[in-house]
């Protein structure tokens, strides 16, 4: 007879291959795929079509035996056991999460890395505490620097654990996240509790948190000082991945489309880290001429905004469509982007490719 753990288990792996089949793969193990381009058409992105990254297998942490450990410059460590953590104060969030390495593949030579093309990306409401709260709880202590959070995969060095400046890491929006999208996070996500920190790279918002360390000295660790930062090769020091770079997608029409001539509906999404996007222009000429976009909602922090530009009188032919978007500190995204030897950070603007007639 089955037990309830091992139904419970049985449900986890049928969630987890009904995402799978959902997603575009990357690579088989550790899993990393993409968002299928016509899932970043929805204002939100459903949790079985959301892209994931992993730099090591999935750890399996039941939720009634895993404990957080809070420790290092605070008065009061704590262990904290996920439920304790959903008994609140909660906070709900619309979090735009983009991978640091997507658009590797665009750069030129290869950088290397997993070889993520333009949808290691996706948009989701997150449920969870602020960390600000749980560090609140601890009484840190006045010498503190950054805190480091650190995920239950990886061995070693190579777990992985990445910090936060304290500025960011007592932002209300910081969350440690048990919900994604109205649902319990599943394993794939990071469950049972994520770091979600709004507008940084992926790498930032740590899955499978184990240990929330408050430090008083730089962290050195494997995905701070030698992962996750943009090292240009030309002997100057890297400078770490943080803030995502404003960009655009165009979503629709996809790539290497037949469209019929006319009037033609060019879709896509814009987003700018902590920042909200102002504009968005399209060019139907590969460039020589930008128009205007319509924003389809108000624009917020953190999360992206969708967009649509009416292309009018297209004639046959083949034609290179480009969208840019600028955001609200003036910064628009570049023609090109300087390489780096791991490839982060690519926001150039994009180039699609639309047959006529």
């Amino acid at each position: 007879m089955e037990t309830g753990a091992e139904s419970e288990e049985a449900t986890e792996e049928a969630r987890a291959e009904q995402e799978r089949a959902r997603l575009v793969p990357v690579k088989l193990e550790p899993f990393n795929a993409e968002t299928p381009l016509e899932a970043l058409a929805q204002a939100r992105t459903p949790t079985a079509s959301f892209f994931v990254r992993s730099n090591h297998p999935e750890p399996e942490l039941p939720a009634d035996a895993h404990r957080i450990a809070v420790e290092g410059a605070v008065e009061v460590p704590l262990t904290l056991k996920p439920a304790e953590l959903a008994r609140g104060p909660l906070r709900e969030l619309t979090v735009t999460l983009e991978c640091a390495g997507n658009g590797r593949t665009s750069m030129a030579p290869l950088p290397e890395g997993e070889p993520w093309d333009k949808g290691a990306l996706g948009t989701a409401v997150f449920k969870g505490v602020p960390l600000a709260e749980v560090l609140g709880r601890a009484r840190l202590r006045p010498d503190v620097l950054e805190v480091l959070v650190e995920g239950a995969d990886g061995e070693g060095s190579k777990r992985f654990a990445r910090t936060l400046p304290m500025s960011k890491a007592l932002h209300p929006d910081t969350l440690l996240a048990l919900e994604m999208n109205g649902a319990p996070l599943s394993r794939a996500h990071g469950a049972p509790v994520r770091l979600i920190v709004p507008g940084w790279y992926g790498m930032a918002s740590v899955k499978w948190v184990r240990r929330i360390t408050v430090l008083t000295r730089p962290f050195r660790g494997h995905y701070q000082s030698e992962r996750y930062i943009y090292d240009l090769g030309d002997g100057r020091a890297p400078e770490p991945v943080t803030r995502i770079r404003v960009k655009s997608l165009i979503i629709a029409p996809g790539e290497g489309a037949r469209v019929a001539p006319g009037r033609v509906v060019v879709q896509g999404v814009a987003w700018s880290g902590e920042r909200r996007v102002v504009q968005v222009e399209v060019a139907v000429d590969g460039g020589e001429t930008w128009k205007p976009a319509t924003l389809l909602e108000p624009p917020r922090p953190s999360a992206w905004v969708r967009w649509a530009f009416t292309w009018e009188d297209a004639q046959p032919g083949r034609h290179t469509l480009r969208a840019r978007a600028t955001d609200e500190a003036g910064e628009t995204q570049p023609e090109t982007v300087p390489w780096n030897r791991l490839g982060y950070g690519n926001n150039a603007v994009q180039v699609r490719l639309v047959d006529v007639g």
